[in-house]
């Protein structure tokens, strides 16, 4: 019955990276007052620019992640009685 929740698991990290980015730009939209965060990969921003913007990402995306994949496996239970984690 687990594996079962396999594919929906991977259908709830895509959903949740997509709502975490849309959630993640418009805060770097307030916060910095810019339209696009600084890539790593651009040479005009520094250290001071980068990294504070990849930690903000990362932290609203492990956070939807965590809130998808909880509500998922929350339904997942509801509907199969067995929970997908364990």
């Amino acid at each position: 019955m687990k594996a079962l929740y396999t594919p929906f698991g991977v259908a709830f990290g895509v959903i949740g990276g997509l709502i975490g980015g849309q959630i993640f730009k418009q805060i770097w939209k307030l916060v910095a007052d810019e339209e696009d965060a600084p890539s790593a990969k651009e040479s005009e921003y520094g250290w001071k620019e980068i990294l504070p913007a990849a930690a903000l990402q990362g932290a609203i995306f492990a956070l939807v992640k965590a809130v998808i994949h909880r509500k998922g496996a929350q339904s997942f239970e509801r509907l199969t009685g067995v929970w997908p984690g364990d």
